[in-house]
């Protein structure tokens, strides 16, 4: 039962949502760029790829783009499109036979040159939008903006599909793309075992609740830690060498950290009550994570060579997820106490260094949970339920800007980015 109270406790069940979006402009003067799509036989898959390299563009932050529909001309007219205000033009051309290909041309319509010609290819026919992911990273190395490289990678996320059963899937980040890789029984939390995401950390029920790590390319399963209660990855080191677990071999959730090669286990904490959600932070010389050593749900941080454990957060009496990126941390904060009515949930970021009292508030309304920031620590991925309706949420914190896609009927357990 206490197994399934923490699952209960980190986890949140959504459904059906429209997607929406909510930009906040920062007044900064940026490219507009026309994206065309030249005439081809797949007119099916080469919408569905404009629509995303537009919808890409828009969400990178770096670009005003305007869906420009068909062009069956081959000539470009420069001085047509100066007229639109346009700065840069993208034609594609997509093919599909046995695999999926796309051309891109960029333009440079302030210079009048052609900048380059790319093509992308896709094996499974299913994978079209990373053509899209992929164009759109180039596009933006071109105009030398930010990296956006976290958009080619995927998401891992943990479904119900039943009682007492759940699938594992890899997804891009808007979730079009959707590939189940783990499913009968009760898989759950799962999280990337390596930067490449070629294996992942998931934890499933046997006789106890078990970490297991799964080769994606191989399938190869090595069991790693069982525990009576609770066993979750809640991190990993950049290195993928230690990682930190969430167990309660005994009692109620401590934190522990796992060596891959040695296989050794040191407990980190030793608290009578919950000890959950540890992240690596500071170069890895500590953690941040939850407890609820106040008599609630709260932030704390502590060194991993030793010493006492140091309150974190000082805003809010519930605060019961955390994310970081090393040097910042988002984390969620009940704002609202109604015992029979919905409650309000915003995330909130902080900076992590000594002696900062620097908070952000990045969310207004409705239920925002699990927070999960990017790769390169740029975007915050969350889940949003508002008005019985549901997305997965992405948070471009450099921008002010938030974008959000719909869950079809998906009722998320965890994810990882």
């Amino acid at each position: 039962m206490r197994f399934i109270g923490l699952i209960l406790l980190l986890s949140l069940k959504l459904f059906a949502i429209d997607a929406t979006l909510e930009i906040v402009k920062n007044g900064n003067k940026i490219p507009y760029i026309m994206v065309e799509r030249l005439d081809s036989e797949n007119a099916d898959f080469g919408t569905k790829v404009l629509k995303m390299l537009v919808a890409d563009l828009k969400v990178s932050g770096h670009f005003q783009a305007d869906d420009g529909g068909v062009n069956k001309s081959n000539d470009i007219n420069y001085a047509d499109y100066a007229e639109k205000k346009m700065d840069l033009l993208a034609q594609i051309k997509v093919a599909k036979s046995s695999t999926l290909t796309a051309t891109l041309s960029l333009y440079d319509i302030n210079t009048s040159k052609h900048i380059f010609t790319k093509t992308y290819t896709e094996n499974d026919i299913k994978r079209f939008p990373f053509l899209a992911h992929n164009m759109t990273i180039d596009i933006n190395s071109y105009i030398k903006a930010p990296s956006i490289q976290w958009m080619q990678r995927l998401v891992v996320l943990s479904r119900y599909v039943g009682s007492g059963s759940s699938e594992i899937l890899i997804c891009d980040y808007t979730l079009t793309y959707q590939k189940v890789v783990v499913k009968g029984g009760l898989n759950i939390f799962p999280k990337w075992a390596d930067s490449k995401q070629e294996s992942i950390y998931y934890t499933k029920y046997l006789e106890v609740p078990t970490i297991v790590k799964h080769n994606l390319a191989t399938g190869q399963i090595e069991q790693l830690v069982g525990s009576e209660g609770v066993a979750i990855v809640s991190d990993v080191s950049k290195n993928g060498e230690n990682l930190i677990l969430s167990l309660s071999p005994t009692a109620l959730s401590d934190l522990y950290i796992f060596n891959t090669k040695s296989k050794n286990l040191r407990r980190l904490t030793n608290y009578s009550g919950i000890d959950v959600d540890g992240k690596f932070v500071n170069d890895e010389k500590e953690i941040i994570f939850v407890s609820d050593r106040l008599g609630y749900p709260n932030i704390f941080m502590m060194r991993l060579d030793g010493g006492g454990t140091e309150q974190v957060v000082l805003h809010g009496r519930n605060n019961s997820a955390i994310t970081s990126n090393g040097k910042y941390a988002v984390y969620t904060s009940r704002e609202t106490n109604n015992e029979f009515g919905g409650n309000t949930f915003n995330l909130y970021l902080i900076s992590l260094a000594p002696g900062s009292n620097y908070i952000r508030r990045l969310t207004a309304n409705g239920k925002n949970q699990m927070p999960k920031y990017s790769s390169d620590g740029g975007s915050i991925m969350y889940l949003k339920h508002y008005k019985n309706q549901s997305a997965l949420g992405i948070i471009r914190v450099d921008y002010n800007a938030n974008y959000f896609f719909p869950l079809s009927k998906m009722k998320i357990q965890a994810f990882d980015w």
